[in-house]
Formats: structure tokens, C-alpha cells, sequence
């Protein structure tokens, strides 16, 4: 068979058509007539019109007539890329909204806190060029490894001290955006963080982990690692890697501020103080105050041990509650359940308790899981160590009441003395830096005042006027974190001391051993919902103090503040 030159187009420009990619709709037959047959007639139009296409007498776009052919993989027609500003420039008509794309700019007079938390809940692509140098030592950018590791170790340091899960994200973002690493992405969980950098959408990513094992109660070292970030990933400050190498062994060869045995005084102090919150006297301050210390040293004993956190909860809680037990037996003309009260108000955890709820309204719901199984265990600890007294004191005849009244009339000027005494104790405790005591101080007695007027002059339910009270802790506490740009753990954790269901609890406890299931898991449902709504409360008033209260010159340009929108409940 000859082939017909003509039909098959045996011309460069047909050729070169032929070489051609086909069309999506390009529609080719192998059938070939035989010979003798006359070809079919050409169709209209070589290529079917797509139902897409414009209707006749309708002009197409300019952009569209004079597109070419080209890769799927090549820029749309009037994009170019600037690769210094890193932004990319022409229109996008069919992806930009009626209103535009909004403008974000993040001034450098707001908390470094809720810049990063701002950038961190804004999807990668959203997020604003920053508008600093990077930091770098070289012109061949930033050493990404090393970068990396400090931003884990910052991480791991705020996370073992009790931060949230996005705080200490917010913090690991900030200190790799500050050195220029910009398209990162940190990962906190329970034990584990982990930070992922990736140059381009073409290259690798660089991801690394590290560990958290030990955790610790050191609120001074917390907050001199916020003061290091906040350095960072200031403007005004330059902070080389090696520099905040150095400044970060420095936070971690720094002693503690208080020693051992001011640990254990101030251990006794809480409880003597709680016991006196709760209607006791000076004789019930002492007793208590002794059962709090002896309750530490055994801590302290099983704890050099080896033991797990779990048995030195069970040791801690022993003493006070043999303590009260004792002058039972003794038949002592004080109030057992005020003593044994005080020594559980040094026990319960309410950091960590704090810490889950807040990690699980912000949606970080694993670490929140971990953090309330921690909080649940340790409970658990200081039940069976207060049951196994009760038990024996029960058996030898100890004739403890569940029915017993704590504080028969209210004493305004002993209970708010006491409630900042307990503030003080508990500043100790934590560690904490001797400028933010005071100020931790005065927000436990202010939430202790709060409580009272509500509870015991308005007749307001305990677990509401508790979270009323919670929630001015947690907004005073957001205001002197705000203004000393720091962690508000300090300002916080210590204030809700006052406010901790010690009574709740040791009458749960008392119930069980006396075999009432219904009265005493009926009280500890009651020191449930009290710790909830500390929990809450707290982390509602900061909330609101990020909310409504501005930095001067801090606006946001985005028409409204971003949060995590995970679930809908549809």
C-alpha cells in the first residue's frame, strides 16, 4: 500500500505535529479503507468542542488566546517568582477572594508568646514573610543541625518545668524562625518533641527528636530559658547560636535558689497554713506542720531510693494522716480532719492538673491524655497512703467523723493571712525567683477573698465561686506574664494553693475506709469538679487577658484572632 502524502501530512509541519503530545480530547482512528473506497468526508471540526467551551460570539479571555502550550509544571501565565522577597507576583484570579488577601503584620511591641502562637495556628502557606535578617553566620545559611538541637533542648527544659504543650511549641517555633528557619513545623508531645525543617517544597525534610525523662519543679530556671527565647527572637537583641549555647548550659548548671531544708519548712508551712484555711487553730498549725515535713523526708528517703514517683506519693501522705489519727487516739481537743487536710493540700497535684486541662481545651489531646493519667495516678498515691492509715485507725478505735464540720464560722482577717501564707509556701516549693513571689503571693490572697465573698457572704456554689476565683488568677497571672514578657506558670500555679479541694478529698477518702461508698465517692466527685474548675478557670482568665486586652501597637491585621479549629462535633 502506497501511503497517500497528502492524508498523512509528510511536510516538516506535519511532522512536527505528528511529534506532537495529542490533545486530551484528540480522537485518532487505526482504521484504514481499503482500496477503491472513498475516504469519509473530514468532520467540522478537528477537534470536538469541550462542554466547557465558550459559547460562539462570546470573546475569551486575552490571558487565555495567547496561552501556550506547556508543562504541567510550569508557572501560570504572568507568575514569576522573586526569589530574594520570596513572594510571587501577577494575579490569581480564580483563588483570591472578592475582599483580597488579608494583610498580616505582627508588631515587635507584643509578647513573643502570642506572635509565635499566632504564626503557629496559620497553615504554613499563610504564614507572613518575616521582616528580619536571618541570622546566620555565613552566606551559606543557617546551620540547620545545630538549630535544630537548640531548639529541642529550649523545648525540653520548658515541657520538663510544666509548660503547655503550645507554649513550648510556640517557643521552638520561635526560636528556629528567629535564626531562619522558617518553614518548620514543631511537634510537642508528653515525652517526646520533635521539630521538622524543610528548605523547599523540592527538598528533604530535616526532622529531629529528642526525649523528656526527668521533669522538674524549678520555676527559676523557667523562667530564665523565657528570658532567653524572648532575646532571641527579639529584634533588638542579636543572640548568636554559640552565645545561646553558652546562656543555655549556663540555665542548666544554675543551683536552685532554695536549698533542701527550706524545701522541707516550706512544706510545713503550706499544710500549718491550710489547716488554719480550714477552721484549725495554732495547736492543729503545728501538728499539721510536723506530718508535712515527716510526710518529706520520707519522700525524700524513697526517692534516694529509687522508687517511683507513685510510692513516694504513698510515703509522703502517710505522716500527716497518722499525725491526725494520733490525736484521735490521744483525744486531743482539735479538729483531726483540719490536720489531715493540711497535709493533703501539699500533695495534690495541681500544676499538673492545670497543665492537662489546658493542653486539652487547646487541643493538644494526647498530651493532655498523658498529663490527666499522671494527675490520676498520683491521686491514686496519696488515697492508698491516707486509706492504709485510716484503715488502722478505724480498727483501733480512732472515731473519725465524715460528718464534721471544717470551719464553723468564717475569719476573714486569719483565713486571707493564711491563704497568702500558703501562696508564700508554695512559691518556695516551686522554686520560684524572689521578685515574682510577691506578686504570686498577693494573687492567692485575692483569689482566696474572691472565693469567700462569693461562697460564704453570696451563698454561690463552692465549684462556682472556685472558678470564678480560678479565673481572676489565671487573667492576673496572663497580666504579670504580659508585662515582664515571662512565663505566667509563676504567677499562677502558687495562687491556686488556697483554692485546692484538700476537704473534699480527705472526706472522700474517710468515707471509703469507713465503708459509706455512697458518701465517700460522692465527696471525691465533689474534689473532681473543684479541680476542673480551677483547671478551667485558670485557663479561661488568661484567655481573655490574650482576648481583649491589647499591647499597644500589637493589632493583628486579619479581621480576627486565629485559633485551632480541629472539630466541629459534625
Amino acid at each position: 500500500m502506497v501511503a497517500d502524502p497528502k492524508r498523512h501530512g509528510d511536510t516538516p509541519d506535519a511532522e512536527s505535529a505528528e511529534d506532537r503530545k495529542p490533545q486530551s480530547d484528540e480522537v485518532r482512528s487505526a482504521f484504514t479503507p481499503p482500496l477503491g473506497v472513498p475516504l469519509p468526508a473530514p468532520p467540522e471540526e478537528e477537534h470536538p468542542t469541550s462542554e466547557f467551551a465558550l459559547p460562539s460570539g462570546l470573546a475569551a479571555d486575552a490571558g487565555q488566546q495567547s496561552e501556550s502550550e506547556g508543562s504541567a509544571f510550569t508557572l501560570p501565565g504572568g507568575q514569576q517568582r522573586e526569589r530574594e522577597g520570596r513572594r510571587y507576583s501577577g494575579n490569581f484570579p480564580a483563588f483570591t477572594p472578592p475582599e483580597g488577601i488579608p494583610v498580616i503584620r505582627l508588631s515587635k511591641e507584643q509578647p513573643w508568646q502570642d506572635r509565635m502562637r499566632t504564626m503557629l495556628r496559620m497553615p504554613v502557606g499563610d504564614r507572613p514573610v518575616p521582616e528580619r535578617a536571618e541570622r546566620h553566620e555565613d552566606d551559606s545559611g543557617p546551620a540547620v543541625p545545630r538549630v535544630l538541637d537548640l531548639t529541642l533542648r529550649i523545648g525540653e527544659l520548658l515541657l520538663a518545668g510544666g509548660e503547655g504543650a503550645e507554649d513550648v511549641e510556640a517557643a521552638m517555633f520561635g526560636v528556629a524562625h528567629a535564626y531562619g528557619l522558617d518553614r518548620c513545623e514543631p511537634t510537642v508531645t508528653f515525652t517526646l518533641l520533635s521539630v521538622t525543617y524543610q528548605p523547599s517544597l523540592v527538598d528533604d525534610p530535616v526532622s529531629a527528636t529528642r526525649t523528656v525523662r526527668r521533669r522538674g519543679t524549678d520555676y527559676t530556671r523557667l523562667s530564665a530559658v523565657f528570658q532567653l527565647v524572648d532575646d532571641i527572637t527579639s529584634d533588638d537583641v542579636e543572640v548568636t547560636l554559640e552565645e545561646s549555647y553558652r546562656r543555655l548550659a549556663d540555665i542548666r548548671r544554675n543551683r536552685h535558689p532554695f536549698p533542701g531544708w527550706a524545701l522541707t519548712v516550706a512544706g510545713g508551712s503550706l499544710s500549718g497554713a491550710a489547716s488554719m484555711l480550714v477552721g484549725g487553730g495554732w495547736l492543729v498549725f503545728i501538728a499539721a506542720a510536723i506530718g508535712a515535713m515527716l510526710g518529706d523526708r520520707l519522700a525524700w528517703l524513697a526517692s534516694g531510693r529509687g522508687l517511683p514517683e507513685f510510692y513516694q506519693f504513698v510515703a509522703a501522705a502517710m505522716p500527716p494522716a497518722a499525725m491526725g489519727v494520733t490525736l484521735v487516739l490521744v483525744h486531743a481537743d482539735v479538729r483531726p480532719s483540719a490536720v489531715i487536710t493540711g497535709g493533703l493540700f501539699a500533695l495534690i497535684p495541681g500544676r499538673a492538673l492545670v497543665a492537662s486541662v489546658q493542653d486539652g481545651l487547646t487541643g493538644y489531646y494526647i498530651t493532655a491524655s498523658a498529663r490527666l493519667l499522671e494527675v490520676c495516678f498520683l491521686i491514686v498515691g496519696i488515697v492508698v497512703g491516707v486509706l492504709l492509715v485510716l484503715v488502722v485507725g478505724v480498727e483501733l478505735g480512732a472515731n473519725l467523723s465524715p460528718d464534721e464540720r471544717l470551719a464553723s464560722d468564717p475569719r476573714p482577717v486569719i483565713q486571707t493571712f493564711a491563704a497568702m501564707m500558703l501562696a508564700l509556701a508554695f512559691c518556695v516549693l516551686l522554686q520560684q525567683e524572689r521578685s515574682t513571689v510577691l506578686a504570686a503571693t498577693l494573687n492567692g490572697g485575692v483569689a482566696w477573698v474572691v472565693y469567700g465573698a462569693l461562697h460564704d457572704v453570696g451563698g454561690i456554689s463552692p465549684v462556682m465561686s472556685t472558678a470564678v476565683a480560678a479565673g481572676l488568677v489565671g487573667l492576673f497571672g496572663q497580666l504579670f506574664s504580659r508585662y515582664r514578657y515571662a512565663s505566667a506558670l509563676p504567677y499562677v500555679t502558687a495562687a491556686i494553693g488556697p483554692l485546692l479541694p484538700g476537704s473534699a478529698t480527705y472526706f472522700g477518702l474517710l468515707g471509703i475506709a469507713q465503708g459509706d461508698l455512697d458518701t465517700g465517692f460522692a465527696s471525691l466527685s465533689k474534689a473532681v469538679a473543684l479541680a476542673l474548675a480551677i483547671a478551667i478557670g485558670v485557663n479561661l482568665g488568661g484567655e481573655l487577658a490574650r482576648l481583649f486586652i491589647k499591647v499597644p501597637g500589637a493589632d493583628i491585621e486579619t479581621g480576627e484572632r486565629r485559633a485551632a479549629k480541629r472539630t466541629r462535633g459534625f
